[in-house]
């Protein structure tokens, strides 16, 4: 609904991915502390290595690989959880949040793997151009500015922008796409020209 939303949801990505006990971040805020300073809390293991994601209005997607057995329904039941306690208290609402489980998919192959990182990355322009998947973008420039402006989602830090949220990602744990920033501004440009952004699945 705001940016104090999509920053909880941002600050619970992180705090969420741990297999240690509970944290109520609630509890934390009330002592008086800001939503930045969770990236300062020392997580234990976590269950998942984030490696991209996107807020939009209605939805979010991740790109993550799993660590331990069952570790990213762990995380999705933690994350969505806190977040609905939270949506539901600050708009008085009641009832379920998310309109049905996740979707998981298992990301199998190269191909598929390079548009899942497309795809998420891309996906706010949905927001400044409804139809740039089957009409192509006409202002490359500001699209891609408009990504860096958007925020919620992994594309600045592969831009290279050092923020706390950066805390959120390790790009370690996916394949070495993007060695450098000219790599992923190169590979950004190069699905920003296809009139089509479609999955390859096998």
């Amino acid at each position: 609904m705001d940016g104090s939303d999509y920053r909880r949801f941002i600050a619970l990505l992180y705090i969420s991915n741990s297999a240690g006990s509970a944290f109520c971040l609630r509890d934390y805020l009330r002592q008086g502390r800001g939503l930045e300073e969770v990236f300062d809390v020392d997580r234990d293991e976590t269950l998942v290595d984030i490696v991209a994601y996107c807020l939009m209005p209605n939805h979010f997607h991740l790109l993550v690989r799993e660590k331990i057995e069952n570790g990213a329904q762990k995380f999705i039941s933690k994350l969505l959880t806190a977040y609905s306690m939270y949506f539901n208290k600050k708009y008085a609402r009641t009832g379920t949040l998310f309109e049905s489980r996740f979707k998981a998919r298992h990301a199998s192959t190269d191909e598929y793997l390079k548009y899942l990182f497309a795809y998420i990355h891309l996906n706010p322009i949905k927001l400044i151009d409804p139809e740039w998947k089957e009409n192509g973008i006409q202002d490359r420039v500001a699209a891609k500015d408009y990504l860096m402006y958007f925020g919620y989602s992994s594309y600045m830090d592969y831009q290279g922008v050092t923020r706390l949220a950066t805390k959120i990602i390790n790009r370690a744990a996916g394949p070495e796409y993007f060695t450098s920033v000219e790599d992923f501004d190169k590979f950004v440009n190069e699905w920003l020209e296809f009139k089509a952004l479609q999955p390859k699945v096998k």
